[in-house]
């Protein structure tokens, strides 16, 4: 038995190589992002924010506005009746 999985070494050490190459590449970039995006980021806006530089972020800016808001006149805001269902609940 053990001669039988002694000679699948060379592909197991080949996938080893493989798998410590992709890990290496992606600890690589993630090391690379936090120093060079992250601390950079948070350097700036952040630190900026907190010592009032900049007005304070206001969730209400980004918030996705209704229709009538955006300066559109809406018709139908205020349907009567019970639209096309009867009493059963179908068509």
């Amino acid at each position: 038995m053990l001669l039988i999985l002694s000679s699948f070494w060379p592909g197991y050490q080949f996938f080893w190589f493989v798998f410590f190459v992709i890990m290496f590449l992606i600890g690589f970039w993630c090391i690379l992002m936090f120093f060079g995006v992250i601390i950079p980021m948070w350097l700036t806006s952040g630190l900026r924010e907190y010592f009032g530089k900049t007005k304070p972020f206001d969730p209400e800016d980004i918030r996705r506005k209704t229709l009538p808001e955006q300066g559109a006149e809406v018709i139908y805001s205020n349907p009567k009746g019970r639209g096309p269902f009867n009493d059963h609940g179908h068509h």
